[in-house]
């Protein structure tokens, strides 16, 4: 698992390194543009099994911090999809990737 460092807080939501490496990639670029936007995602079952969302904004500070060193193969269709989520006036939310045989990607905050 992978994590997300959020704000000056450091806030830490965890996601799996692929999952991470394919949101890293649309963030980035939304923030490269400086847009700010939503992103959400639902919680892991742990912490009541219910949704969180956090503002994206370039001034927040945020840092992705993998488990492992390899880099993840991408899905262009995920990174699609993901990208047009992010462009949708209700922002980012995070999906299961296409052709996946696991249940929803789940972050842990």
């Amino acid at each position: 698992m992978g994590t997300l460092l959020y704000g000056s807080s450091r806030l830490e939501i965890e996601f799996e390194d692929r999952v991470m490496a394919h949101l890293q990639l649309v963030i980035s670029t939304k923030l490269r543009r400086r847009e700010a936007f939503f992103f959400s995602w639902r919680d892991d079952p742990v912490i009541g099994d219910g949704r969180s969302s956090i503002w994206l904004d370039p001034a927040i500070p945020l840092h992705f911090r993998y488990a492992s060193p390899e880099r993840h193969q991408l899905n262009r269709e995920w990174l699609e999809e993901l990208t047009q989520s992010a462009n949708q006036p209700a922002g980012l939310s995070l999906t299961t990737e296409p052709g996946a045989d696991i249940s929803r990607p789940r972050s842990r905050v």
